[in-house]
């Protein structure tokens, strides 16, 4: 079983839930004026790595709203190819960089219970059964529940890791 591999929607949910709050934790003791501060050890600012969630969050969510609405699924986004990911980022975190770290946290809350409640809304064979959403693609390997979790879960486990380091070398210099 691997680490995306959900029996149920609930045990996804909590997969979410969990990340999410562990993540948002290491941002309490954060000076506002440290949130766009770059290390060498760590590829994004703290408000980049809130950036990046909100953006992911907001664009899983838009694939399958676009297909429910009867639009082509565009992916990862308009005017942005997967082997070029790097600009979308950019794009992520200039739309979100006027914003201070408590309404990034706030927005970033937001976002995941409405991913939640989203969640709430997909049937077990939406999440779970490859192929049921087209913009799943055709690889039995990624059904719904593996694209939520690349976007959610990993990432916020990944960040994490990267603001507590950027945490550790921000208290010693």
């Amino acid at each position: 079983m691997s680490s995306y591999d959900y029996a149920s929607k609930l045990e996804l949910k909590e997969a979410i839930h969990a990340s999410y709050l562990l993540f948002d934790n290491e941002f309490q003791e954060i000076d506002e004026s440290l949130k766009d501060t770059r290390i060498a050890e760590v590829d994004k600012t703290p408000a980049e790595m809130i950036a990046y969630q909100l953006g992911w969050l907001d664009l899983v969510m838009s694939w399958d709203r676009d297909e429910r609405e009867g639009k082509t699924v565009i992916m990862p986004a308009p005017n942005y190819k997967w082997n070029r990911l790097g600009e979308l980022y950019q794009a992520f975190y200039k739309t979100y960089s006027h914003h201070s770290l408590y309404e990034l946290r706030n927005m970033l809350k937001l976002a995941e219970q409405t991913g939640l409640d989203w969640v709430d809304t997909l049937s077990h064979e939406e999440l779970f059964t490859q192929g049921i959403h087209k913009w799943t693609g055709t690889n039995p390997n990624w059904p719904m529940a593996r694209w939520i979790h690349i976007n959610s879960v990993a990432p916020f486990k990944t960040f994490r890791a990267k603001i507590r380091k950027w945490k550790k070398y921000n208290v010693q210099h």
